[in-house]
């Protein structure tokens, strides 16, 4: 008891001196918030799509390459914005809890408004190359991926795609350029665990979609049923 209590002094004593600011607006967060204000999540530019999820914008960046059952995404990304600070924070600041929470939340929307997730039969996450796993120490999509599986009670499963070289950041890249850096570098390991199975890919942030057409052209290989594509945030508006 006296441990207890001693620990709970501690921790009040440290949020006193190194107080737990908000990712969005910096500003000290109450004890029940986690990452973001009540502001700032309530501010959050959630995109809506997974209640018609076809739309065409996303639909386009696909067709006539890979089928796609649907698609959506939980955020609109602008430059400046909180998404990318939000996204900044999980893939270079260490911040993977981050992800997992997001995504928690958002498979908490879908299980309530989406009506094409319960044919789902497993999740995927957008791998890293081992390199690159190495240096960062984690896979952002995959703590994606573990918050959508949470809320969603759909498996995930680490084991079946493979990165199998390591590319420069796509971030400055044109269509074109992407395509050309993710062009035959997936490959699927023990592919019966996708054979004849409705597969949900999971990524952090939806650009021209090169990394996960790629990722869906090997999947459909091994004979994967369909693909739906889920991200947290979206690029373009």
């Amino acid at each position: 008891m006296m441990f207890r209590f001693i620990q709970l002094l501690i921790s009040s004593f440290s949020d006193q001196l190194f107080p737990s600011l908000c990712l969005g607006c910096s500003q000290s967060l109450e004890t029940n918030e986690s990452f973001l204000c009540v502001s700032c999540r309530i501010a959050l530019p959630e995109t809506g799509q997974h209640r018609e999820p076809y739309d065409h914008d996303l639909l386009n960046k696909f067709a006539g390459k890979v089928p796609v059952k649907f698609i959506a995404s939980y955020l609109y990304f602008k430059k400046g914005g909180i998404v990318q600070k939000l996204i900044h924070h999980i893939k270079y600041k260490r911040r993977k809890e981050v992800a997992k929470e997001l995504a928690i939340w958002y498979g908490n929307q879908l299980t309530m408004e989406c009506k094409h997730i319960g044919n789902i039969d497993l999740i995927i996450a957008v791998p890293l190359h081992k390199d690159r796993f190495k240096q960062r120490g984690y896979n952002q999509s995959e703590w994606i991926a573990d918050g959508l599986a949470e809320a969603l009670h759909i498996p995930t499963h680490n084991n079946i795609l493979f990165r199998t070289s390591f590319q420069e950041s796509q971030t400055h890249k044109n269509r074109l350029e992407r395509w050309e850096n993710v062009m035959s570098v997936f490959s699927v390991e023990n592919s019966d665990l996708v054979r004849g199975k409705n597969v949900m890919l999971v990524d952090d942030v939806l650009t021209t979609g090169a990394t996960l057409e790629s990722c869906a052209r090997e999947l459909i290989k091994f004979g994967c049923k369909s693909i739906s594509v889920l991200t947290l945030a979206v690029t373009g508006r």
